[in-house]
């Protein structure tokens, strides 16, 4: 019988059963166990891990674990640099994009609100979640602990907040998205790039008040809806520069200033017929 002790840190603590919450514990654990196994076995899923360190050194999820060897278990860093140290992940992502679950909608409307490339479909199976990750290199968004704990998933986030608005804000803390971020370039609906259009080509296509006041307006090609700035256009602002950390001007990049114009997401910026 092999038997290790385990120290979890920090909001890993959050999927630990009580009594093991913020203290060394014992564990009995199979002869050949690793340490992604007891690590899974204990309910904390493998993509909420940035560093194990066994007996005081770094290993990887592999590292088969030896009778009487103390395991500390930590998440993401946020000020301390351990660049030297081990990290469980053979590399980061090049690109951050995501797939969110059925239940995290309104968190993938507003990521791509704020520029980022994110799949969702509340008809998603767990198995086609975890092939889209694998396969594009998406890191996952849940409220399901076990969807994480698949071995092909690498990159994923275990979403605490229930609302919307917290959960982005959430996510940006957790991944430190704000200087990544490019907001109003994608359609919330379709995912997709908007891109600017003539106005005289909207002409039809959008309310006659609208493009009597409107001078300029974006469209996505794949819905072919037509956006502008509406009303709720200041709340998105505010909520972007809340995200951002950014004031007194405008988010967008130099290339991403032509396709200002935003969409409705219930609450947000102004749709026009297509």
């Amino acid at each position: 019988m092999v038997t290790a002790t385990f120290r979890f840190y920090e909001e890993l603590n959050d999927f630990l059963a009580r009594p093991l919450r913020r203290r060394a514990f014992s564990c009995a654990c199979a002869r050949n166990a690793t340490a992604k196994h007891m690590i899974e076995a204990l309910g904390v899923p493998h993509t909420e891990v940035e560093l194990i360190l066994v007996n005081g050194e770094s290993v990887g999820f592999e590292h088969p674990l030896a009778d009487g060897d103390r395991v500390a278990v930590y998440p993401k860093f946020e000020a301390l640099d351990i660049r030297p140290l081990l990290r469980v992940r053979d590399a980061p992502l090049r690109e951050l994009r995501f797939v969110a679950d059925a239940h995290l909608g309104g968190l993938a409307q507003l990521l791509r609100l704020a520029g980022f490339d994110t799949l969702y479909d509340n008809h998603y199976p767990d198995d086609e979640i975890e092939t889209l990750a694998a396969a594009e290199h998406r890191i996952v968004l849940t409220r399901d602990r076990e969807l994480l704990k698949r071995r092909s998933i690498t990159h994923g986030c275990y979403v605490r907040a229930l609302k919307p608005r917290a959960q982005v804000h959430e996510i940006f803390e957790r991944l430190d998205l704000a200087a990544s971020a490019r907001p109003f370039r994608l359609c919330l609906m379709c995912n997709a790039p908007l891109r600017p259009i003539e106005r005289a080509a909207v002409r039809k296509r959008v309310p006659e008040g609208v493009y009597e006041r409107q001078t300029r307006f974006v469209t996505c090609d794949v819905c072919e809806r037509v956006f502008w700035e509406g009303s709720h256009w200041q709340r998105m602002r505010a909520l972007m520069d809340g995200l951002t950390r950014r004031t007194g001007g405008p988010l967008e990049t130099p290339d991403a200033r032509e396709v200002r114009k935003r969409h409705d997401d219930g609450e947000g910026l102004d749709p026009g017929g297509a």
